[in-house]
């Protein structure tokens, strides 16, 4: 190992240790690595895709130029506010230990739950959503016919292999979150290239990706648009990630904090881009929004069949590499949470393997917990057919409000925090946002709450229902029993020195 990299381990475990953590967790991803979970988890080639027909149904063509850039400047102050706290407490537990150590332990505990349940959904989400673009290719290439039932099935294999893969070992999938950064650049690439050589006689004027006013929906068109923003919103989220993989990233006070930031940066450039030129490419807008699929009625309309079918594939393998990620990045979320006892049957949940170096069985509970999500909306489907919400909608708008609330709660006690004279600049990591961290905090707020409800208005009222069940079984539970068993990570501050020797010397 060269002398550089040994010497900056040494002083990432020491600087885990003054949390009171072992390094249990192999500390192997560089800068790029931890920056392209997050950017694989956003996955422009996923969101803006999969949601791409939801947008252009309620936003019209002025979603993709015009809402698609009001979201994305909102989420830069947001990730570069999480950056500001992930490079001052660089631990796994990510946002719940910032809670916790900014307030107490109860806010912890509410945000590390609020944070899971919106994990399961954006898994659920990500890996829902390469099943319903896999499945009529699929379909189409064997000769069966495309139904919920078969979306499902193909959605259980997808989680079942990103969980085998996790489980095999964080190298394994560090290079596959590296491959898939530039993979996702290369598809958008070759989509713009495609779309710009073959549409070029054909596109529509550029102010067409500005235009306001038309919506295909039953929805007066300032309700419209705000509804459409879910196509957006949705997309950046999971930058968390890059925090969640911190005890596993080398020098993380910078290069975390730089993967939070750069993920979503890089995400809005390269989504713009790629967003002007699908939607330039539409001849027929309402005919696009009435199909099955609007982004792979717009591909075939433009490119053809034979070349349309394989740039399709090309995204949704890019949305499998993104799935891969995100289980990545809930498992070591739900280690984290486990290991200061915050969840039922904890010791199993925070148990690493020897082998592998991996929390194997928190991995497991990400697939299963997943699939729950997706089964529950299944079933409710079938009992109420007229239902006119989609599954993927419904999983998406629980994963937004999840984890942005759990991003939020954190910001806000940081402004606590700081106001009672609890935080100070010399609490701040060497990333830092200097004078503009207030203001940029408080605008950050602002637009979480504003998106938290927009979400859940109709049509997607149900995804709300899920979440306040979701909220009121979390109440009972604290009320019942487990605020009294969660230690909170400050317990951790307790662990003497000789036992986070002994517990690194078991993996050494």
């Amino acid at each position: 190992m060269e002398p550089d990299k040994k010497r900056q381990l040494l002083e990432d475990k020491r600087d885990l240790n003054k949390f009171g953590y072992a390094q249990e967790l192999l500390r192997d991803m560089g800068g790029f690595s931890n920056f392209a979970i997050s950017f694989s988890i956003i996955s422009i080639l996923t969101g803006a895709v999969s949601l791409y027909g939801h947008g252009l149904t309620y936003g019209g063509p002025g979603m993709m130029g015009l809402g698609w850039t009001l979201v994305a400047l909102f989420v830069l102050l947001i990730a570069a506010s999480m950056a500001e706290l992930a490079s001052a407490i660089p631990t796994a537990g990510a946002l719940y230990h910032w809670a916790a150590i900014l307030a107490n332990k109860r806010w912890g505990w509410y945000t590390a739950w609020i944070n899971l349940i919106g994990q399961i959904g954006i898994v659920a989400g990500i890996d829902y959503s390469f099943a319903l673009f896999a499945d009529p290719l699929l379909a189409s290439a064997f000769g069966y016919t495309s139904t919920d039932t078969t979306t499902l099935i193909l959605f259980g294999i997808t989680l079942l292999l990103h969980g085998i893969f996790n489980h095999i070992g964080i190298r394994l999938v560090a290079r596959l979150n590296d491959f898939s950064a530039w993979y996702h650049i290369g598809v958008v690439i070759i989509l713009v290239v495609s779309l710009a050589f073959f549409t070029r006689h054909n596109l529509q004027p550029l102010d067409y990706l500005f235009q306001m006013g038309q919506t295909f929906s039953d929805k007066p068109y300032a309700i419209a648009f705000f509804i459409g923003l879910l196509q957006a919103q949705w997309t950046f989220t999971g930058y968390d990630a890059s925090a969640h993989t911190i005890e596993e990233t080398i020098h993380p006070r910078v290069r975390a904090a730089w993967g939070i930031f750069t993920s979503v940066a890089f995400s809005f450039i390269f989504g713009f881009i790629m967003l002007a030129f699908v939607t330039l490419s539409i001849k027929d807008a309402a005919a696009a929004s009435g199909s099955d699929n609007a982004f792979i009625y717009v591909i075939s309309e433009a490119l053809g069949g034979t070349f349309g079918t394989v740039i399709l594939w090309l995204v949704t393998f890019a949305m499998w590499f993104c799935g891969l990620s995100s289980v990545t990045s809930f498992s070591r979320m739900l280690y984290a949470f486990s290991r200061d006892k915050g969840m039922p049957w904890s010791r199993h949940w925070a148990e690493i393997s020897r082998k592998f170096r991996t929390p194997a069985k928190a991995i497991w509970l990400v697939v299963i917990l997943s699939f729950a999500l997706a089964l529950f909306d299944y079933i409710l489907k079938r009992a109420n057919p007229d239902t006119s919400y989609t599954t993927l909608a419904f999983l998406t708008a629980v994963s937004v409000v999840g984890l942005y609330v759990a991003y939020g709660i954190p910001l806000y006690l940081k402004l606590r925090a700081e106001a009672k004279g609890v935080f100070q600049p010399k609490h701040y990591g060497p990333w830092n946002l200097g004078s503009w961290s207030k203001p940029i905090n408080i605008l950050s707020l602002i637009w979480i709450g504003f998106i938290c409800i927009v979400m859940v208005i109709p049509p997607n009222q149900t995804a709300g229902y899920a979440l306040i069940g979701m909220f009121v079984l979390l109440l009972l539970m604290d009320l019942a029993y487990y605020k009294d068993r969660f230690l909170g990570p400050q317990a951790a501050l307790q662990i003497s020195r000789e036992e986070i020797l002994r517990k690194e010397a078991e993996f050494e």
